[in-house]
């Protein structure tokens, strides 16, 4: 048969149709609108609903990629651009709302739902999760500081986003650290990002993946119609097939009639339902191939389509969703300080400290890098380099070795100095308050001092009144006494006012620190101390194993636990059980030393023990100054050399290897009752 000729069942549902027309012509104009499940006519999803997927790239195309849109991109200042970002967020939270209702409806009917919409609707208290987060971390004024893009598609949206976007796109939404550092990486190698993006890296993750599932979750919602409006067509249809198969002509009409396009759910979803289910059907399935074939298209082909739309659909929903919780689980300080240039400069410092130090540390100084940058006219990475440049020349300039750090430029007195060499613009509120800071005593005192001598001499003023020439001497010294009280009760109050309002207003320094988190380095070699006294065989035996628990609990090579006791006071120097408890202190140390101590380390454990001193206040004898004694002498033993055996003054008796004590640089103060966590030193 000819390709040109129709077939018998396309001439007969042809003809059927024409002549269904002119009978129902007049009858479709006062069906209802949604008559038979059919939904009012929805927006077809744009170009801009389209899932962010595109060409997948290896690490290398992504790195190369990622270099040619340094050099692309032109960057503009951001303050007064309108925040897109926000914006989109409560659209697409919108849009993923009424896509989970529309799934979770269908699923509530039992009705089938592709995997893309069971990915959606299991995982959708993520997704609300990590809406409320980037709403929490992306205020409007973090917004409005992030350099945005003036040219390309996503020209107006910060500049960081453009990255996340791009990166999602030739990863269909699957992010890794290693990707997304060696992109990150290749684009600052031509275009350093500033601190702030980096930090807005995870932030700009969760939007362009958030934005990536409304995408796919519009296109689950207009195929969830269409798969609905089918399932309406095929129980009419199946309805009518079954019980008025003279009616079918007239459902058919109806449907040629819709205005809606044979979409691929559509045709999917109604072929599935309907084929081979009835002979009278075959008129419907004929008339579809007919209908499709004008557009050169066919059942299964559209099918096919559909079958490799929702798989797309899935694996960009399940790398999303997976991606989402990457964002939770990583830690982004790791990332930031890996690609942070700023970072990088300041790791040359000249003290070589502080690569040393914590994180909280680390971060505060490049947050008064930033802070310097954004009021200058200098970049960051140049304000870096100034302070590392600063501290340079510090020593030799000032011949103070605490010059060398490049803390002394942005925490201290130095930073003065580096605002100057940068360009900075210093607000007058914190030049007022580094004036203050200058004069603190001066001005706490000039505090107190001005509302107390005010309101004594408001109330001297009250007394004296008109009569003042009259008064007796007694009438003096009443008011001379009742002027000192209220000079004691103003003082008291304004005391209490102005350390009130220097809590709420001057905030606290927070000293550096160092990170010890991979344990004490070698060069800081630390000793627990633990002040006590030798008062019972039972006491030391306690004292012992509560030195034992705290080494076993802070397990570290560079770590030395020690006793420093002394007897109780006594009403002579020498007492019968004295060198009993010594010799059980003794042993204690000495077996402790011997289940621990090994290789370089012959001693973990030691024993400074004191004599009695006679103390003619107390009129006893007694360890001198007590705890304080103990400690300033053991102060002084740490600043002295030893050599093996040879006496350490102030101590009569000394358990351990005292070369060792050289190598000290911390002592860690413990009361006897005072345990060190695991971990801890």
């Amino acid at each position: 048969m000819s390709n040109n000729v129709p077939n018998p069942s396309q001439r007969l549902s042809v003809a059927a149709v024409q002549r269904a027309r002119s009978l129902v012509g007049g009858l479709m104009n006062v069906l209802p609108a949604r008559r038979f499940g059919e939904q009012p006519t929805e927006r077809v999803p744009s170009e801009e609903d389209h899932p962010l997927r595109a060409e997948l790239y290896s690490r290398d195309q992504l790195a190369r990629h990622f270099r040619e849109l340094s050099g692309w991109h032109r960057v503009i200042a951001g303050r007064r651009q309108r925040d897109q970002l926000l914006e989109r967020l409560d659209d697409n939270e919108r849009v993923l709302t009424e896509a989970y209702e529309l799934i979770a409806k269908a699923v509530s009917r039992k009705r089938r739902i592709a995997p893309a919409a069971e990915w959606l609707l299991d995982n959708f208290y993520l997704i609300e999760e990590q809406i409320r987060i980037a709403r929490r971390h992306f205020p409007k004024s973090y917004s409005r500081e992030l350099p945005k893009l003036g040219n390309g598609p996503l020209a107006g949206f910060a500049r960081v986003y453009a990255l996340a976007y791009e990166l999602i796109i030739h990863v269909d939404g699957r992010v890794d650290v290693t990707s997304l550092s060696e992109a990150v990486a290749a684009y600052q190698s031509a275009a350093p990002l500033k601190l702030g993006e980096l930090w807005a890296v995870p932030i700009m993750l969760r939007l362009a993946l958030i934005e990536n599932l409304r995408r796919v979750g519009a296109i689950i919602a207009a195929g969830r119609r269409e798969r609905d409006r089918a399932d309406a067509w095929a129980d009419r249809l199946l309805d009518l097939a079954e019980h008025h198969p003279g009616q079918l002509i007239v459902a058919l009409a109806e449907l040629s009639q819709a205005k809606d396009p044979l979409s691929p759910a559509f045709v999917a979803e109604l072929a599935r339902r309907i084929q081979g289910r009835h002979q009278a059907l075959t008129l419907v399935v004929s008339w579809i191939e007919q209908r499709l074939s004008e557009t050169g298209q066919f059942i299964e082909g559209l099918i096919q389509a559909e079958n490799q739309s929702q798989a797309a659909d899935q694996v960009s929903v399940g790398n999303s969703i997976g991606s989402l919780r990457f964002l939770g689980a990583t830690d982004w300080s790791e990332f930031v300080e890996g690609q942070s240039v700023v970072e990088q400069t300041l790791r040359g410092d000249p003290a070589d400290v502080y690569s040393d130090m914590d994180l909280a540390t680390r971060d505060r100084y490049r947050h008064v890098v930033e802070r310097i940058a954004k009021r200058g006219r200098s970049s960051e990475q140049e304000v870096a380099a100034l302070a590392v440049s600063l501290a340079s020349k510090g020593v030799a300039v000032h011949g103070d070795h605490r010059e060398r750090h490049v803390g002394r430029y942005l925490i201290e007195d130095g930073v003065q100095r580096l605002e100057q060499a940068a360009g900075a613009a210093v607000p007058i509120g914190k030049t007022f308050r580094r004036a203050l800071r200058r004069h603190a005593l001066g001005v706490y005192l000039g505090a107190v001092l001005i509302p107390t001598l005010a309101a004594s001499a408001w109330v001297l003023w009250q007394m004296s009144g008109p009569s003042a020439d009259s008064w007796s001497a007694s009438d003096i010294c009443w008011s001379a006494a009742l002027f000192l009280l209220a000079l004691v009760v103003a003082s008291q109050a304004a005391v209490s006012v102005v350390n009130w309002l220097c809590g709420v207003l001057v905030p606290p320094r927070l000293l550096p620190r160092l990170d010890y988190a991979a344990g004490i380095p070698s060069d800081h070699q630390t000793l627990v101390a633990v002040p006590c006294m030798l008062t019972s065989g039972q006491t030391i035996d306690d004292l012992i194993d509560g030195l034992e628990v705290r080494y076993v609990a802070n397990r570290d090579p560079n770590l030395y636990l020690a006793l420093i006791t002394d007897f109780a006071d006594a009403d002579s120097e020498h007492m019968p059980d004295d060198e009993a408890l010594v010799a059980r202190a003794r042993a204690g140390i000495e077996a402790l030393n011997a289940k621990h101590a090994a290789g370089d380390r012959p001693s973990v454990f030691f024993l400074f023990h004191r004599p009695r001193l006679w103390n003619p206040r107390e009129k006893r004898w007694m360890g001198r100054e007590r705890k304080r004694g103990k400690l300033s002498d053991f102060n002084r033993a740490l600043r002295e050399e030893h050599e093996p055996g040879q006496p350490i003054a102030g101590f009569s008796d000394v358990v351990g290897d005292t070369t060792l004590l050289a190598r000290i640089k911390h002592v860690i103060t413990l009361d006897a009752d005072t345990q060190l966590p695991m971990d801890a030193a």
